[in-house]
């Protein structure tokens, strides 16, 4: 492989692709979002399970499903370790710096901001491939629509949905 692609598919990226984190859909769940990349046929359902017990609603998980390619499923697989058990306006932070890692041609973050992405930093090379963006967003946009969903629904730990297939 040469330069560019090794820094495509990061060692990170190609572990998370292998080995899906969060993979195989749960219920109930407090939200779902099903979300496809026309560009190229990615395909997510991604659901939320939310603790709202405290004052702030938690993501309790997240358990997804999708095809596509080693991109788009290790991102949602990065996703799901990194807002697992944070709250729903860190989900939102995190999701905001990942979009700005993505809209930054390849270029790192902030260290700190690198810190807080964790494994997700490895998609920095993505971003060099405008149409590889689509694909690492893809996880990231089926999170947000889904928080939606299950805020606005007001979703309860008891009153979560079960299958609605």
């Amino acid at each position: 492989m040469n330069d560019a692609m090794t820094q495509l598919y990061q060692q990170v990226i190609l572990d998370h692709a292998r080995e899906r984190h969060g993979y195989g859909l749960v219920a109930p769940h407090a939200g779902e979002s099903f979300q496809v990349n026309p560009t190229c046929g990615d395909e997510i359902r991604l659901r939320v399970h939310l603790d709202v017990t405290g004052t702030a609603p938690m993501i309790e998980k997240v358990s997804w499903e999708g095809v596509g390619c080693s991109i788009s499923q290790a991102s949602a697989s990065v996703l799901t370790d990194l807002v697992r058990q944070v709250s729903v306006s860190e989900a939102d932070q995190l999701a905001e710096t990942f979009r700005a890692l993505m809209n930054n041609r390849g270029r790192s973050l902030s260290a700190e901001q690198d810190e807080m992405l964790g494994d997700a930093a490895a998609f920095t090379g993505v971003a060099q491939y405008p149409a590889r963006i689509k694909c690492a967003l893809l996880g990231w946009m089926a999170l947000r629509d889904a928080l939606a969903h299950a805020l606005t629904q007001g979703a309860r730990p008891g009153e979560e949905r079960d299958e609605q297939r």
